[in-house]
């Protein structure tokens, strides 16, 4: 697999759908500019849609991908190494905040296990069946998996954005549940944007204390020096330097922009597979929203690199698909109001008076029609 032959199959939103969307914005009661990015929006859904005016997100759907990576051995989360199946058991139960979010937006959510380490009896077959491997390797000193499950990966991803768009979903809502993920997120972006370890390094979704992240910048150090010999191939670096359930997720994105599926990623996790997917296909950002800032350095870096401005800023730090969901109902609002607020009637010119006249029947002497047919009749 070459993920490069992406670059062929993903053309960008049509552009002449978004310039005829911006048209009849310019027509709207409201004035142009008084709402903001929401117009932004509104153009951006009809250029994917390739529909004038936009129709509604209608079938929004929460796609959660789920792993545990071994650098969590290092003390490095604020979570217990191999402990991302509790993340999935709560957001089964509804406990979790980005459970509780899709409950009360009526979003479905949909978990899929790429790499958890667990039994897989611990959780249902509908979450575990996909498994490509049991946790993923310590990316500090050993690769995060061979070359073989990373192409799995990759291919799982592809195909579940397939039976997504197959199943009629408009939109997706992209997120992971994962312990040690924000450090090999970390590392891919600081690989692919040449940063040192100290600048991508944060405090992850359940925070940690200066000696973890102290530990945490050396994994990230000593995990670059892995990662930057293998930087010509994205689907090595992804085997090398992220994870099973990262390289799914990079599939998942590249396949819903051949698909032409609009994307709101999560975190810093979403945010460093889309920028290997930039990598392979330059223009499949055209698909993605920035859901919203989680306040992780790594995702700033990664997000201003694809040119994603976060639509929310709300200093949520939770992840999970938290800050993208919350951002949802901001663009089904757009779609709404460029869709159903009504056009401005055209002003009225002379001319549009004088063809009104001569429609009525106006006479050029100034006499009424029916004056001037009596006459005529009389003589």
């Amino acid at each position: 697999m070459n993920l490069d032959d992406f670059s062929d199959l993903i053309q960008r939103p049509d552009g002449g759908v978004r310039r005829d969307a911006e048209e009849r914005r310019e027509r709207l009661t409201v004035p142009p500019g008084a709402l903001g990015r929401l117009d932004e929006l509104g153009e951006w859904l009809s250029a994917a849609q390739q529909s004038v005016p936009v129709r509604a997100v209608e079938q929004p759907r929460l796609v959660l991908f789920a792993g545990d990576h071994g650098v969590a051995e290092l003390g490095v989360s604020g979570r217990p190494a191999g402990g991302a199946h509790a993340l999935v058991r709560s957001a089964l139960d509804g406990a979790s905040p980005v459970a509780v979010l899709a409950r009360r937006f009526s979003v479905p959510m949909r978990i899929v296990d790429v790499s958890l380490d667990c039994d897989p009896e611990l959780l249902p077959e509908s979450v575990v069946r996909h498994r490509v491997r049991r946790g993923s390797g310590r990316i500090d000193v050993e690769d995060a998996m061979s070359a073989e499950e990373a192409e799995r990966a990759v291919r799982l991803g592809m195909a579940i954005a397939d039976e997504e768009a197959d199943s009629g979903t408009d939109l997706v809502v992209l997120g992971d549940l994962s312990v040690g993920g924000t450090t090999a997120a970390a590392t891919l972006v600081a690989a692919l944007c040449g940063t040192d370890a100290s600048v991508v390094t944060g405090r992850g979704g359940a925070g940690i204390d200066d000696l973890a992240w102290m530990r945490k910048c050396a994994a990230i150090r000593d995990a670059l020096r892995r990662a930057r010999p293998v930087l010509g191939d994205q689907l090595e670096l992804l085997a090398t330097s992220g994870g099973a359930d990262l390289a799914a997720m990079t599939g998942f994105l590249l396949q819903s922009a051949v698909r032409r599926m609009p994307v709101i990623l999560d975190g810093v996790v979403a945010a460093a597979c889309a920028l290997v997917a930039q990598r392979a296909a330059f223009r499949a950002p055209d698909w993605w929203l920035a859901g919203q800032a989680s306040g992780e350095p790594a995702q700033s870096k990664a997000l201003d690199r694809m040119a994603l401005t976060p639509l929310l800023d709300h200093g949520v730090t939770v992840g999970e698909g938290s800050g993208a969901l919350l951002a949802l109902p901001l663009v089904q609002a757009a779609a709404a109001l460029a869709a159903e607020l009504p056009e401005r009637e055209p002003e009225r010119t002379a001319d549009d008076e004088d063809a009104e006249d001569i429609e009525a029947g106006d006479g050029a002497d100034g006499t009424e029609p029916e004056a001037a047919t009596a006459a005529a009749d009389g003589s």
